[in-house]
């Protein structure tokens, strides 16, 4: 898979003042839905906008055009202690990657989809449920 890559430091740098023990945010927006494997999508229209909260120091990037599916691995997220796959929050056709990845929200997505399904986002999370899911996940570590 060709891909892009983005080395992103200053979001490694802004998340450990913002994030829960585990180093998931601690600041989870209601507008959004949430995975279980922590990544957040906004929905507009038929649009999907993606992130991935946690320690973020690499991240690669799927090409422009790829397909992707809810629930499998599109690229990787690079943290100080582990490399993890990150997982489409929905499935679509990927129309722009995020080069410059600063905060965990705003300038932080990692990519924009058009949805090929919008109901997958029903499958998601909530902000509260997140939230529970969250704490009941650091309760086990």
């Amino acid at each position: 898979m060709a891909a892009s890559f983005l080395w992103a430091s200053r979001v490694a740098s802004h998340l450990r003042t913002s994030v829960a023990q585990r180093g998931f945010s601690s600041v989870v927006l209601k507008d959004l839905k949430y995975a279980e494997s922590h990544e957040w999508v906004k929905i507009d229209g038929n649009k999907a906008t993606f992130g991935h909260l946690g320690d973020v120091v690499y991240v690669e990037l799927p090409d422009l055009g790829r397909s992707v599916s809810q629930g499998e691995s599109f690229g990787a997220v690079e943290s100080v202690k582990a490399t993890n796959d990150i997982n489409s929050p929905v499935s679509g056709t990927v129309v722009e990657v995020n080069e410059v990845n600063t905060s965990p929200y705003e300038e932080g997505w990692i990519l924009k989809v058009e949805l090929s399904d919008a109901a997958e986002a029903e499958k998601l999370m909530d902000s509260d449920k997140y939230s529970k899911f969250c704490k009941e996940e650091d309760a086990k570590h």
